[in-house]
C-alpha cells in the first residue's frame, strides 16, 4: 500500500490522505487551509490535486473523519473534477458537506456510516471508530488491506466527560492492536502539550461567571461547526434568562442542520431572530456569531470595524470561545483591541478559561500508543514542532525510532511486508484560492502583492522620440503608497535620462533592451539609492 498526503503535514490544516491499493485510491480528508498575513487577498488554500488529477476514475471514495472546514473544505473543489466520487462519514458531517456543495450546485453521492461500521470499497475494507473531538460525530477510520492494516485517528482527544457523551473507543483501539495495527496515523496537534487535554464540563465555571457578571449585552464568537461550544453558551443562557440569536450565514446554517438532527438541544422559546432584539434590554440578549479567528469578513470582524447591522457598544461583553489558530494571532489581536476601544469586555482564552482544545496532548497519545502497540508510525495534522513532539511519544513508548515516518506533504510512503519507508515524492504545492480563481495566483503573484502593500507602487510615463530613443519630454510619475517630492521625482527623471541616452548609444553596438526594462530598471535604481525602498515600478512608454 502506498500512502501520501496531499496537505496536512507541517500544517495546521489542507487535511488530506490518498492511499493507493491494487490499482485503486481511497482519499481521506479533503480540507483547506486558511490564508496567514502573507496571502493578501487569498480566500482559502486547498491541496494540490495535481498527483491524482489523471487517476480520479481510480478514486473509490472519500473518507471524511469530521464536519471541520480544514477537512471538509476541499470537497467542493474536488467533486468539480469529477462529481460522483462517494463522500463516506457520519450523519453530521454529510450534512455540514452536503449543505456546502449546495452552495456550489453540486449534488453529491454520499454514504452514511456510524461507529462499528464496516464497508469495503474496491480493495479497501473500513471500519469506523468512534472518537471524541471539538464536534460531534468525529470518526477514526481502520484501513485493511491484503498489505496489511492503517489506523487512521483524524482529529481526536479522550474527553473522558464529553457533552454527549461519547467518548474516544479505547477498546476498539485495543481490539484493532491485538489484531495487528501495521501503521498509526496520529493526530499530533498537541503533542507539545504535556498531560491531558481539560474535559469540555471544566469550561462551565467561567461561562457562567460572564452570564453573572455582563451588565449589558454578551456577544460570543465560535466556529461555526463548534456545535458543543454553542450548546454550553445557549444552557447558560437559558439558566440567565437571556434570549439568543445566530449572526452570520455559515453560524445559522450550521446551528439549523445540528437543531434538526438532534445534536444541538435548543429550549423552545429562547431563539430569536437577531433583528428583533433592538426592541430587547441588554442584559437579555446573546448573540453568538462568527469572527473568532479575525477572518475579515466574518461577523465579529464587521462589528468590531463598525462595518455591520449590530453595533458594538461600550458596556458588551464579547466571548471569544475558540483558540488562536496559528498564523492568525494578529488578525486576532486586531479585533480584541478594536473592540476593546469601542469600550467593550472582551473574554478570551488569555485571560478565561473559556476554551479548551479538541486535540489530544501527550498523555493521551502516549496512552494510545501503548494500547495500539502499532508496527510503525506516521505521525499527521501539524506543524513541524508537532510532529517530531508525536514521534518522540511513540518512540517513548516503544516503537522504533527506524519505524517512526516523519513525511511531509507529497512524500510517498510505502507499507510493504509490515515495514513503512519512504519511497519518492509528488507535487504537494499551495492551490490559492483567490474570489472564483483557483490555482490562477502563485507565489510569484503574492509576492508582487507583499511588495504593493509594503513598497507602493511608482508608474512612469515616458514620451519617446521612436528615431532618436530618447525622451521628448519630462517623464512624468505617478505614485501610490509611495511619498516622494516633486523636486526627488526630477531627479528620478534625468536618471530615467541618462539611462535611456546610454541605451541609445548601446544599441548603435548591438545589445537591445526594451524601453520599458530600461525606464524601470533606472527608476527603480533611483529608488532604491536615494530612499533605500523598493516599489513596483511600471514604465507606460508612448511613441512621440
Amino acid at each position: 500500500m502506498r500512502i501520501v498526503a496531499l496537505g496536512g503535514i507541517g500544517e495546521i490544516g489542507r487535511n488530506m490522505t490518498v492511499f493507493e491499493f491494487d490499482g485503486k485510491l481511497l482519499i481521506v480528508d479533503c480540507g483547506v487551509l486558511f490564508p496567514e498575513d502573507h496571502h493578501p487577498g487569498v480566500n482559502v488554500i486547498l491541496p494540490d490535486f495535481t498527483a491524482i488529477r489523471d487517476r480520479l476514475d481510480d478514486v473509490v471514495a472519500v473518507v471524511l473523519t469530521h464536519g471541520h472546514e480544514d477537512h471538509i473544505g476541499a470537497v467542493p473543489y474536488l467533486l468539480k473534477e469529477r462529481a460522483d466520487i462517494p463522500l463516506v462519514g457520519s450523519q453530521l458531517t454529510l450534512a455540514f458537506i452536503e449543505a456546502k456543495l449546495k452552495e456550489h450546485r453540486i449534488t453529491p453521492k454520499t454514504i452514511q456510516v456510524k461507529e462499528g461500521d464496516r464497508r469495503t470499497m474496491g480493495g479497501f475494507d473500513l471500519e469506523f471508530v468512534a472518537v471524541n473531538h471539538s464536534i460531534p460525530d468525529s470518526l477514526a477510520v481502520a484501513i485493511r488491506t491484503a498489505a496489511g492494516m492503517v489506523l487512521h485517528t483524524g482529529d481526536f482527544k479522550m474527553d473522558q466527560f464529553p457533552l454527549d457523551r461519547r467518548i474516544t473507543d479505547l477498546g476498539a483501539f485495543a481490539r484493532l492492536g491485538a489484531e495487528g495495527v501495521d501503521l498509526f496515523l496520529t493526530d499530533s496537534t498537541n503533542a507539545d502539550v504535556p498531560g491531558f487535554t481539560t474535559s469540555e464540563k471544566d469550561l462551565a465555571p467561567a461561562i457562567d461567571t460572564v452570564f453573572r457578571t455582563a451588565p449589558r449585552r454578551i456577544i460570543v464568537s465560535s466556529f461555526a461547526s463548534h456545535i458543543h461550544r454553542i450548546q454550553q453558551i445557549i444552557d447558560a443562557a437559558q439558566r440567565h434568562q437571556r434570549k439568543v440569536a445566530f449572526v452570520g450565514r455559515s453560524m445559522v446554517r450550521n446551528m439549523t442542520i445540528a437543531n434538526d438532527l438532534g445534536y444541538l438541544k435548543i429550549p423552545q422559546g429562547i431563539l430569536v431572530d437577531f433583528r428583533k432584539l433592538e426592541k430587547t434590554d441588554d442584559h437579555k440578549v446573546v448573540l453568538i456569531c462568527t469572527g473568532s479567528q479575525g477572518e475579515p469578513m466574518a461577523a465579529l470582524s464587521r462589528m468590531a470595524n463598525k462595518d455591520h447591522a449590530i453595533r458594538i457598544h461600550e458596556g458588551d461583553t464579547v466571548l471569544l470561545a475558540s483558540s488562536l489558530i496559528p498564523g492568525n494571532e494578529n488578525a486576532i489581536y486586531s479585533i480584541i483591541n478594536a473592540l476593546t476601544e469601542i469600550g467593550a469586555n472582551v473574554v478570551h482564552k488569555g485571560n478565561a478559561k473559556v476554551h479548551v482544545s479538541g486535540h489530544a496532548s501527550a498523555g493521551e497519545l502516549a496512552y494510545c500508543y501503548n494500547i495500539v502497540k502499532p508496527r510503525n508510525v506516521m505521525p499527521v495534522h501539524g506543524e513541524w514542532r508537532h510532529l517530531r513532539a508525536n514521534a518522540a511519544i511513540a518512540v517513548s513508548t516503544g516503537v522504533d525510532q527506524r519505524d517512526v515516518v516523519i513525511a511531509e506533504d507529497g512524500v510517498t510512503v510505502d507499507l510493504h511486508r509490515g515495514r513503512a519507508t519512504i519511497s519518492g515524492k509528488v507535487p504537494a504545492g499551495l492551490i490559492f484560492v483567490d474570489g472564483d480563481s483557483v490555482g490562477g495566483i502563485t507565489e510569484d503573484t503574492l509576492r508582487e502583492r507583499r511588495r504593493l502593500a509594503e513598497e507602493g507602487s511608482v508608474t512612469v510615463l515616458a514620451i519617446v522620440d521612436a528615431e532618436t530613443g530618447q525622451t521628448a519630454e519630462v517623464p512624468e510619475f505617478f505614485t501610490k503608497g509611495f511619498s516622494c517630492s516633486s523636486e526627488d521625482l526630477d531627479k528620478a527623471g534625468a536618471a530615467v535620462d541618462k539611462a535611456l541616452k546610454d541605451a541609445s548609444s548601446n544599441r548603435q553596438g548591438g545589445r537591445s533592451l526594451s524601453l520599458e526594462t530600461i525606464i524601470e530598471r533606472a527608476t527603480a535604481n533611483w529608488m532604491r539609492r536615494f530612499y533605500n525602498r523598493t516599489p513596483v515600478i511600471t514604465a507606460i512608454v508612448v511613441d512621440a
